[in-house]
């Protein structure tokens, strides 16, 4: 079962992938890339040079796991930063289309307030 958790650790290779590879191509990509390793329960995350295409690597227990999406129209964004490790909202507007200049919360845990 593909599920993430908030303690889902999300990294985004940032050059150009070769979408013809598959598990064992984007594991290498991981290990040599990004110096991670597949295994370890993280999502990883692929764009093609136009980015018109994403695919997501996960690691599920027992085997890998490959999601692609490819738009028919439009890009997508990757968000502000060089830092390879994004969190759940920024792969939600990933996903979405959605590309934010700036994002921030309103409220964090522990800051201020009642």
């Amino acid at each position: 079962m593909f599920g993430l958790s908030a303690a889902t650790r999300i990294y985004v290779y940032r050059p150009a992938a070769d979408m013809r590879c598959s598990f064992s191509g984007l594991a290498g990509l991981v290990r040599q890339g990004l110096g991670g390793d597949p295994l370890s329960g993280a999502l990883f995350v692929f764009l093609n040079r136009r980015r018109t295409l994403v695919k997501l690597l996960y690691w599920a227990g027992d085997g890998f796991v490959v999601w692609a999406k490819r738009l028919e129209r439009g890009t997508f964004g990757l968000p502000p930063g060089g830092a390879p490790e994004i969190d759940y909202r920024h792969l939600v507007l990933l996903l979405e289309g959605v590309t934010p200049r700036r994002l921030r919360r309103r409220y964090r845990p522990g800051e201020g307030g009642v």
